[in-house]
């Protein structure tokens, strides 16, 4: 068996679409992550996050194909707050646990008003 040739100027560049489909699998993960597992608060937290780096993702292909940075500075934005808001989830988290000594989300419901 041969192996392919390769040519030495030939070079390969990852496409607008290589990044969208990335990105696409991504979300598709991260939903399946919900809808499968909705027991567990840490592994909805850890989708969430999953999908806000899918929008990200997306986020940083289009500003590098418009050749506009205005996409990339949206995602540090994006990513401050998706930082803050695990940070504040983790702590509601933390504090939950120390009551009822579980993170079933099933059990959560004790906390309605």
């Amino acid at each position: 068996m041969r192996a392919p040739i390769e040519y030495k100027n030939q070079k390969k560049m990852l496409t607008l679409a290589h990044y969208l489909i990335l990105s696409a699998i991504l979300f598709a993960v991260s939903v399946v992550g919900i809808v499968l597992n909705r027991r567990n608060v840490i592994v909805i937290l850890m989708a969430i996050e999953l999908m806000l780096l899918a929008v990200n993702t997306n986020f940083i292909a289009f500003s590098h194909y418009w050749h506009d940075a205005r996409g990339q500075v949206f995602v540090f934005f994006t990513l401050t707050v998706a930082a803050a808001e695990a940070a504040i989830g983790l702590a509601i988290l933390l504090t939950v646990f120390r009551k009822l000594d579980t993170i079933d989300v099933d059990k959560l419901n004790q906390l309605k008003g």
